[in-house]
């Protein structure tokens, strides 16, 4: 269980989120909200995925609270949840809204590190 919290990142603030998404690695976004059932299982299908991802030390994951960042939500038109975001070099990359099986993940992340 700790190492779930060592990779995936829940940031304070925009300006944690913008420091985060700004990195040089690619960054995953979970926008999700406490409420949501679909939420609480692409969270775990996303705890699952970094425990089993091979490449987690190359990429980051973060979970950001809609109804606590409403700001973040607002400035990337998150109108449902969950939504993933894929931003690399602090661009968006693509958005994806609903659930997504890990497979998934693994493929579009591992496209971005081979970019890199």
């Amino acid at each position: 269980m700790e190492k779930k919290m060592e990779t995936i990142k829940c940031p304070k603030d925009i300006t944690e989120f913008r420091k985060i998404i700004e990195s040089k690695k690619p960054v995953l976004v979970d926008f999700f909200a406490t409420w949501c059932g679909p939420c609480q299982m692409m969270g775990m299908v996303l705890d699952n995925f970094s425990e089993s991802y091979k490449n987690i030390d190359e990429v980051e994951i973060i979970k950001v609270d809609i109804d606590e960042l409403k700001d973040i939500a607002i400035e990337y038109n998150v109108m449902s949840v969950p939504t993933l975001i894929l931003f690399n070099d602090g661009k968006l990359i693509e958005t994806m809204v609903g659930m997504r099986p890990e497979e998934e993940l693994e493929t579009k992340l591992d496209a971005l590190i081979k970019k890199s």
